[in-house]
């Protein structure tokens, strides 16, 4: 049977971000791609200009209906812009045991346009934090999350077991927000802590980073992948996609995520 991934996120009209990100990433890699939206964005390179949440029930009803027909290996979170949403979330994964989630806590926009609703955090903190195999925050999340400074490696390390302690299995704080433009992430999974190296590319195309990366460990968890295994494989992808990122729109233009068959 082919591997069956979820993604629970906001819809990018631009295309770069989002599910749509998210599905094509679960194409290209060999995974059946379906979708729980929370919010339509209208979104393009440049901003975002409007946000439409949808229902919590209509978000868990969503989740339900994939789950009772298709059934779901694996799964991830994005954008989750309000409390209702997350509960509805929540609710979701732990009724149909989805424990194979990886949870990207989406803040802000490439843009800087904020996507979680400030009275949204402490139930994203306390109510799906605790239900997650990984958690993926980029550098300005991680110091949401824990309301200190984030420049070294150390400070990293540090961010990690703060994050683990709110209850998830394992954290990776993504590094390419630090000002010397080393491009490691740090994964701890309550044990050890591990390095997923990258190189640093030039471009303004980065939009949809997080979401890549977050899609793409799915999609190898999905394959049955352990999660050490799953976030290198998903490292070198988006390294990848980096690498060969699209030239369009006037802002921050999308990664080429079908970089290994255009």
């Amino acid at each position: 049977m082919v591997p069956r991934a979820l993604t629970i996120a906001g819809s990018d009209s631009g295309g770069g971000a989002g599910v749509q990100a998210d599905l094509k990433t679960f194409t290209v890699l060999g995974v059946y791609g379906m979708s729980a939206i929370t919010s339509v964005t209208v979104q393009n390179t440049l901003g975002v200009y409007g946000v439409v949440d949808m229902p919590p029930h209509i978000v868990y009803d969503q989740i339900r209906v994939v789950v009772e027909d298709i059934g779901v290996d694996a799964c991830k979170t994005g954008m989750l812009s309000n409390e209702g949403i997350i509960m509805a979330v929540a609710k979701a994964i732990r009724e149909f045991r989805l424990e194979k989630f990886v949870l990207d806590p989406v803040m802000v926009a490439k843009s800087g346009d904020p996507l979680l609703k400030e009275s949204a955090r402490e139930a994203l903190f306390k109510e799906l934090l605790p239900l997650a195999m990984l958690v993926t925050p980029n550098i300005p999340e991680a110091q949401e999350m824990c309301g200190f400074e984030i420049k070294t490696l150390e400070d990293m390390e540090k961010a990690c077991k703060v994050i683990y302690s709110y209850g998830c299995s394992a954290v990776i704080v993504k590094g390419g927000h630090r000002e010397d433009k080393d491009m490691i992430d740090v994964l701890y999974d309550g044990q050890s802590f591990e390095y997923l190296r990258g190189k640093y590319v030039k471009t303004k195309n980065t939009h949809g980073t997080g979401c890549t990366f977050s899609s793409a460990i799915t999609a190898y968890l999905a394959k049955g992948y352990s999660l050490k295994e799953s976030a290198k494989m998903a490292k070198e992808y988006l390294q990848k996609a980096i690498e060969h990122s699209l030239p369009l729109g006037k802002g921050h233009g999308p990664l080429n995520h079908m970089w290994s068959i255009l």
